[in-house]
């Protein structure tokens, strides 16, 4: 990927097109080489279930410690993007369904009200939805969808911290070991 080349194919200076290589950098999806040059990251089996194991601990621990500021106000919030990502499914509309899932999973992350773990969480989010948006048909059903997510909004309602962080763990483990087999390892 070459500063020279997108500068001229975008009619916009280099420097803008530095600091984008160098946040998506930051974000894991492309690795610098000196000498060399920008490259599109292909990611190992192992890199991608550690990105989805990292983010479940995560986004366990932000809901687990958020359940009690969670309302019926929110609940219904997620529900309603439950049934966008399935109709997105259902549509065969790969990137609004990792949008609708972007958005649920952050919707818990904001309600921990952590600065720090949001913005953690939000560059392993990138690497994640990138894997999901394009994998996803030959991992979930829409009706697999809808239960896996409704099984998260369903212990947050229960406000048991352990059943709550324990969902999301499993859920992110799942999700990881069916997407490890796309990584750039396996053949």
């Amino acid at each position: 990927m070459s500063e020279t080349w997108l500068a001229e194919k975008l009619k916009i200076s280099r420097a803008p097109i530095r600091e984008a290589l160098r946040q998506l950098s930051r974000e894991g999806l492309i690795e610098y080489k000196p000498q060399i040059g920008n490259y599109i990251s292909a990611l190992s089996s192992k890199q991608i279930f550690d990105t989805y194991i990292t983010r479940g601990v995560l986004e366990g621990f932000a809901a687990s410690a958020a359940s009690e500021s969670f309302e019926e106000s929110d609940f219904v919030k997620l529900e309603k993007l439950i049934a966008k990502m399935v109709d997105s499914a259902k549509q065969h509309q790969h990137m609004n369904l990792s949008n609708f899932d972007k958005q649920f999973h952050e919707y818990i992350f904001q309600k921990s009200n952590n600065f720090q773990l949001i913005e953690f969480a939000k560059i392993l989010s990138v690497l994640l939805h990138v894997i999901f948006c394009k994998y996803w048909t030959k991992v979930y059903e829409p009706e697999q969808i809808q239960s896996r997510h409704q099984l998260i909004v369903d212990s947050i309602r229960q406000k048991d911290k352990q059943l709550i962080e324990a969902c999301i763990r499993r859920h992110y483990e799942e999700t990881g070991k069916y997407m490890s087999q796309f990584g750039s390892d396996i053949k």
